[in-house]
């Protein structure tokens, strides 16, 4: 299984007060959702009127797919021209399989050998 995460500093300019800094920040985690198969989350900056960090997450079984789709997002979230965009950041993390799956699953059902083992 294949996690990314992907952390996006913005500066919101002419922001007045945290109420306009967090209709921004709505609007671009709501644009980012109805675009892409990711989870959005407002991680830091929630105390200032102009900066927020954005995290964003995807997950999948191809780590450059799953790259792919983070820089998408990042480079969408800076066309939108909603907030200036800071330093940014792409991680790929390669966990292992959930325990109890087969690695290999070659479509054919396990041989039950029953409760004594006998067949």
């Amino acid at each position: 299984m294949i996690v990314g995460a992907a952390a996006v500093e913005l500066t919101i300019h002419g922001s007045r007060s945290l109420k306009e800094k967090r209709g921004v920040v709505r609007s671009i985690c709501r644009r980012v959702r109805n675009r892409f198969d990711v989870s959005v989350a407002e991680v830091g900056g929630q105390g200032t009127w102009t900066r927020a960090l954005l995290g964003f997450a995807a997950v999948g079984s191809d780590a450059r797919v799953v790259r792919r789709v983070l820089d998408q997002v990042v480079d969408f979230v800076e066309d939108l021209h909603l907030a200036e965009l800071g330093a940014s950041e792409v991680e790929i993390l390669r966990l292992p399989h959930a325990v109890g799956l087969p690695d290999d699953d070659d479509g054919e059902p396990e041989e039950d050998e029953g409760a004594n083992g006998a067949r």
